[in-house]
């Protein structure tokens, strides 16, 4: 397997994140969530301009590259006083199960215990076994269950895990 660095995204690697997101989500989720909610979801949240407006309000980025190529991505925020959120994580179809998921996740979590927050929390749908057994394996425990309407006649269903740093 190829060296993987980690490090923060590059404005430039919006697209390529865009473009990541769109192939995972596509392979990944239909028999989860609708063609037609994918799709809406992709477009709600996988833009060029709002990756860069994520970064620059502060948000963390972070990249994985196997000879400069991004492999996978992940992305979080502040939530409340000691909380911070994982949003995004997605690694690569064809590297996944290399560990680039529990680096990324170990990588965001070592820079936001820098930063003073006690706990990573994030949201996965109830009826992705894949990513609640990996969440399971770093750490991870269910919270709470959280249903969202999104539009367009689409819920989100969904786990709210977190884990403890520290």
């Amino acid at each position: 397997m190829n060296e993987i660095e980690i490090s923060p995204l590059r404005l430039g690697e919006a697209e390529a994140v865009v473009e990541l997101a769109g192939r995972v989500w596509r392979a990944h989720y239909p028999g989860i969530i609708t063609p037609a909610q994918i799709e809406t979801m992709l477009a709600q949240r996988y833009r060029p301009v709002l990756v860069r407006q994520f970064i620059a309000r502060g948000d963390l980025w972070l990249a994985a590259r196997a000879d400069g190529v991004l492999v996978g991505f992940a992305h979080g925020h502040p939530l409340t006083e000691g909380d911070y959120k994982l949003d995004k994580l997605y690694v690569d179809l064809d590297w996944q199960r290399h560990g680039i998921g529990g680096a990324l996740i170990s990588e965001l979590a070592a820079r936001v215990i820098q930063q003073g927050y006690a706990r990573l929390a994030l949201r996965v749908n109830r009826r992705n076994q894949q990513a609640i057994d990996a969440y399971l394996k770093h750490g991870f425990t269910v919270a709470t269950i959280h249903l969202e309407d999104i539009g367009g006649g689409f819920i989100m269903d969904d786990y709210v895990m977190t884990k403890e740093l520290g």
